[in-house]
């Protein structure tokens, strides 16, 4: 294995990993899904991806494996890598790969990293950046809420050297919500970003059953509104997953509250359960539910409203800068 230290981590958003059905009963549109009796049934349909490639791809892939990079691309076996990578986007992993928060949705590892920091690391950032020739690059990272600053100083000299090396390649920061120290927001915004996002993740109600107690709806919506409020160029960006236990009410009151503060883009797929200790899937998404999702979004404001079952945070994220409007179901 390589050296941990030294190597960035590229993922296609932080914490979310895909494993199979093993227990869970696959149904069609509408119907919640539970445990079964041990007999496997077939997924949904909608639950496929088609495989692409190209030069563009081949590349990404070949000095990932060169330069030994881990990527959860690869290890979670994502169902969008072969397509955010024939698209020349990919998302790294800032901070290392532990996390200071427990959420139920999330299969990251959970701890204390006491501090520890890769010096190297916004070099070994721009330079993968440069290797893979991005167009688009999502810097994302673990909660550090053992750092005085949550990290936000760390992030922003990544930006800042990433920019240096490849002043072509637009930046998007997915980030803790640093406990909702404003100041600590603005180091990040003020590094010359993009795009600026933090995840709500669920609906209100849902919350404290799915994130960390030191995360809350309020806070990531004061995150993403003082971003706004602070550099109103820089676009701003949120995710929800569904299949949560949420309501149609609960997620158009969520895109209202999301408008309120400012936010430009929006995010949603499919929750996928990474083990049997995290939250529990209530029920699988449509095509045609994801799609109407979207239609409500877009009749909110939203700039952009990606919607579909394998969407991710960070999904195809570099059709943001190009203000497409796309349904993904």
């Amino acid at each position: 294995m390589p050296d941990a230290e030294l190597i960035p981590v590229i993922q296609v958003a932080s914490g979310e990993k895909f494993v199979n059905d093993r227990g869970m009963v696959a149904i069609k549109d509408g119907i919640k899904a539970g445990r079964g009796s041990g007999q496997r049934l077939p997924k949904p349909d909608w639950l496929r991806v088609r495989v692409r490639g190209g030069a563009t791809y081949e590349k990404v892939q070949d000095i990932v494996h060169e330069h030994r990079l881990a990527t959860v691309c690869e290890e979670a076996k994502c169902p969008n890598m072969s397509e955010c990578w024939s698209a020349g986007t990919a998302t790294i992993m800032l901070m290392g790969d532990v996390c200071t928060r427990a959420c139920r949705f999330c299969a990251v590892n959970t701890g204390n990293p006491r501090g520890w920091l890769d010096s190297m690391e916004p070099d070994n950032t721009a330079r993968s950046v440069q290797l893979m020739s991005l167009r688009y690059v999502v810097l994302t990272s673990v909660n550090r809420d053992d750092l005085a600053d949550g990290g936000a100083g760390h992030y922003a000299a990544c930006v800042r050297r990433v920019k240096e090396v490849n002043p072509d390649t637009a930046v998007e920061a997915l980030t803790p919500d640093f406990l909702g120290v404003l100041q600590d927001v603005e180091t990040v915004v003020d590094s010359g970003i993009e795009v600026f996002a933090q995840n709500v993740e669920t609906v209100r109600r849902l919350t404290h059953p799915v994130r960390d107690p030191r995360a809350s709806y309020e806070q990531t919506l004061e995150v993403l509104a003082h971003a706004k409020r602070y550099r109103p160029q820089v676009l701003t960006k949120t995710s929800l997953m569904l299949g949560l236990g949420e309501t149609d009410g609960e997620i158009t009151a969520t895109m209202d509250d999301l408008r309120a503060v400012g936010v430009d883009i929006l995010t949603l797929g499919q929750y996928l359960q990474p083990t049997a200790h995290h939250h529990p899937i209530d029920r699988w998404v449509s095509p045609a539910q994801f799609e109407q999702y979207r239609q409500w979004g877009l009749e909110r404001g939203f700039m952009e409203v990606v919607s579909g079952v394998f969407v991710r945070s960070s999904y195809r994220a570099e059709q943001v800068l190009q203000k497409n409007n796309v349904g993904l179901g």
